[in-house]
């Protein structure tokens, strides 16, 4: 089964993908970002680098996906393969951040891709406002997110919202992260679970 967690930047997707592996003995399926040989180029110099990075995290998530889809486990994946095409280039684009060429070949090559591999069981989105994106942001010190621009996280915003109002390709499940405290309080934690559980009892 593949359970896939969504969210911007600084929504706690890692954290409870990690407290999700604990809880249910699940198998983790990380985003690679300590590894990612164009994060720093990417935040330094968004224009000169935004179809690259959109092209690793493509390639990396499809992967995952086809491993995912392999295994008999229950896998909880740290970001899905949708976000990239349908919020980060996108966002990209209107900002002038990637060159309208770049943005039709990428769009080009991700629905090849999605066209040969399933949606996850479940989605869940941890929807956030912008001040608590920023204050996770801040409180988890990464260097190379010092840089990060503000309308860059409001349009990210603004687009899965976007998304998620029309998605419709599996089971979807919203947990508000600024209402919802599960890192600092067991009983919320408690509570998404509960969602979970019961978002899962038609799946199995």
């Amino acid at each position: 089964m593949h359970i896939a967690i969504a969210g911007n930047i600084g929504s706690g997707k890692t954290t409870l993908t990690r407290m999700l592996v604990d809880h249910y003995g699940w198998t983790p399926k990380f985003e690679s970002v300590d590894y990612n040989p164009y994060l720093s180029d990417f935040y330094s110099d968004m224009e000169r680098w935004s179809f690259n990075i959109q092209i690793y995290f493509l390639n990396k998530r499809f992967l995952d996906v086809v491993e995912i889809r392999k295994s008999d486990q229950v896998i909880v994946q740290d970001r899905s393969i949708y976000e990239d095409a349908c919020i980060f280039a996108p966002n990209l684009h209107d900002m002038g951040l990637m060159a309208t060429r770049d943005f039709e070949n990428y769009k080009s090559l991700f629905s090849l891709m999605v066209s040969l591999v399933q949606a996850p069981d479940l989605l869940i989105y941890l929807r956030s406002s912008i001040p608590n994106l920023v204050a996770n942001i801040q409180k988890r010190g990464r260097e190379y997110e010092s840089s990060i621009r503000l309308d860059y996280l409001k349009g990210l915003n603004e687009r899965y919202e976007e998304w998620i109002e029309h998605y419709s390709d599996g089971k979807l499940l919203i947990i508000d992260v600024d209402n919802l405290k599960f890192q600092e309080r067991p009983e919320d934690f408690s509570t998404i679970c509960d969602k979970i559980d019961a978002q899962l009892n038609g799946l199995f």
